[in-house]
């Protein structure tokens, strides 16, 4: 994984993120974000975050719901423009979930890598639910297993049949930095310029405005494609 990022960020190309629910958060957590750099593209899908209302507007019934339909996540994809030397990097707890499957079936489509991050090992035999009789593990090109219980929620509780605790989401943002750290060491031992987000709030050589400012430059000429 960290090889294959590597070399889409050396040749200037997108890794996008993409996930539903608090999988939507490694993908927040790369970029914009203090000690991100620029590279990483994430495809935030309003409805299909945990940014909405809980009732009512955009509640958890219609994530659940949406999560689920299939053919959403091809309409999601004709909203990019994608390259064969980009990387889809997808995030899936259970890998059954149909929008998460059609980003993947999509992006291999477009001679696209994808890398998926999410609880393989646990999830084997679990049923997908689309059509294509495959989950988003048996689809990637790559699988890290962020080895955390399919269940997700960890602790017990008496007179209670749920568990609390869910350990997936700081799962998949330790393996993201993991990833991304070594992807940003190599780099940077072969001379390749990182356009790294700098510290807002802690003082360095006074040029932090000016770093800044250069990284939302070069994420702007990218994204626009100049």
């Amino acid at each position: 994984a960290v090889r294959k990022i590597g070399k889409t960020i050396e040749c200037k190309r997108w890794v996008h993120t993409f996930g539903c629910g608090h999988a939507t958060l490694p993908g927040e957590e790369m970029y914009p974000r203090i000690g991100g750099f620029v590279g990483f593209h994430p495809m935030i899908e309003l409805p299909l975050t945990f940014f909405t209302r809980i009732t009512g507007e955009m509640g958890v019934h219609q994530f659940i719901f949406l999560e689920r339909v299939e053919g959403y996540g091809k309409e999601i994809m004709k909203g990019y423009d994608f390259d064969k030397r980009d990387v889809m990097w997808l995030f899936s707890h259970s890998g059954v979930n149909n929008v998460n499957i059609d980003i993947a079936l999509e992006s291999k489509e477009k001679g696209m890598t994808v890398i998926v991050f999410g609880s393989a090992d646990e999830a084997k035999g679990k049923r997908t639910r689309h059509s294509c009789g495959k989950t988003i593990f048996d689809l990637a090109d790559i699988v890290v297993d962020t080895c955390t219980p399919l269940q997700d929620a960890s602790v017990t509780l008496k007179n209670h049949v749920d568990k609390i605790g869910p350990v997936s989401t700081m799962a998949f943002v330790t393996c993201v930095w993991m990833t991304i750290t070594t992807v940003a060491e190599i780099l940077a031992d072969r001379g390749v310029k990182l356009y790294i987000h700098p510290s807002h709030n802690v003082a360095g050589d006074g040029n932090e405005r000016i770093r800044l400012d250069e990284a939302l430059a070069e994420y702007k000429r990218r994204i626009t494609g100049v």
